[in-house]
């Protein structure tokens, strides 16, 4: 029997609605050599349970190694006295990852102008009071340290300081609470110490991937840490439709596509990209369109959250975070 041209034009539309509907039809959107010193036995009561969520620097500061930290109250000096580290700890910062930590939580620094072969630190003076040497004395590998990285350099005034990987250790006198990373970037020199001795960052991150908030909890973020957000205008059924075009696009930036293997923790029901109007390829998440925030200044930021009523940061699922009758 033939098929009239017209029903065979409604069974193809109707395959191609399924299509989609399988996948987008979820929820409807709206100098001297270095020596090893890490082979002690372990300090008692290591601050093993420093989140390292503290307030962070932006890394922006012009800061290049001379600020004395004078404008410090009692506490911050007090904060940047060199002090033993005692057992050091890996913490992950959602800022700048794993990153090493006294036994106290006081997050530990290395300087783009020292050199770690041979190991010689080149912050003296006004620069050592606002980023105080970490001593040698006293120092131990906690999980995940391999203490054969650990060691000492002597310094110009004859004291020796702690070396990881070569890289000699500091503190900054400005972070004043356990699991500050105010001085990460600080004038594009200073970085936080990773286990390895090389510079604490986000680089290794997937493409998508997910962390803790403290307020909002598990949400996505993206190869850089930054937040990941959701339109309410957008649409996700029958297929993905951005709302957000000209100047919104100027204030938020599409995710441009993500392998679904270069990812972590997402959800890959509905998991696909679409041709926007304009010819670029957008990430979505559940079949619904996803974005970052130009005002979100560093890893961790959710200033996006809650914008005009109708942006929202993403859970691993696509659903919104935050949003009322959600």
């Amino acid at each position: 029997m033939k098929t009239s041209w017209r029903s065979a034009s409604l069974v193809a539309s109707a395959a191609a609605v399924l299509a989609l509907t399988t996948a987008c039809g979820q929820d409807k959107a709206a100098d001297a050599s270095s020596q090893n010193v890490g082979a002690a036995a372990p300090a008692a009561g290591g601050y093993g349970s420093v989140a390292g969520t503290g307030t962070a620097g932006t890394g922006t500061g012009t800061d290049t190694g001379t600020d004395t930290g004078t404008e410090a109250n009692g506490e911050q000096a007090a904060a940047g006295n060199s002090a033993a580290a005692g057992q050091l700890n890996v913490v992950t910062n959602a800022s700048i990852g794993k990153v090493l930590a006294s036994n106290s939580g006081r997050t530990l620094y290395r300087f783009d102008q020292d050199t770690a072969e041979p190991p010689k630190s080149n912050c003296d003076g006004d620069c050592a009071t606002a980023w105080p040497p970490v001593p040698a004395d006293d120092v131990t590998a906690g999980a995940g340290i391999d203490a054969a990285l650990l060691g000492e350099v002597t310094r110009s005034d004859g004291t020796k300081q702690l070396t990881v990987g070569g890289w000699a250790a500091y503190y900054y006198a400005k972070d004043t609470s356990p699991g500050d990373i105010k001085g990460q970037g600080v004038g594009g020199k200073w970085y936080g110490l990773a286990p390895d001795g090389k510079k604490a960052t986000l680089a290794s991150l997937p493409g998508l991937s997910t962390r803790n908030d403290p307020k909002l909890g598990t949400i996505v973020v993206d190869k850089n840490g930054m937040t990941v957000y959701r339109f309410l205008k957008d649409e996700a059924w029958p297929k993905p439709v951005s709302a957000c075009v000209g100047a919104c696009l100027d204030k938020w930036p599409v995710v441009e596509p993500v392998a679904f293997k270069d990812t972590k923790g997402i959800k890959e029901k509905g998991y696909m990209n679409f041709t926007r109007p304009d010819g670029a390829e957008q990430q979505t998440l559940n079949c619904s369109p996803i974005y970052t925030f130009i005002n979100d200044k560093k890893a961790g930021d959710t200033n996006g959250q809650g914008v005009g009523g109708t942006w929202y940061a993403v859970a691993p699922d696509g659903k919104l975070v935050g949003a009322p009758n959600q």
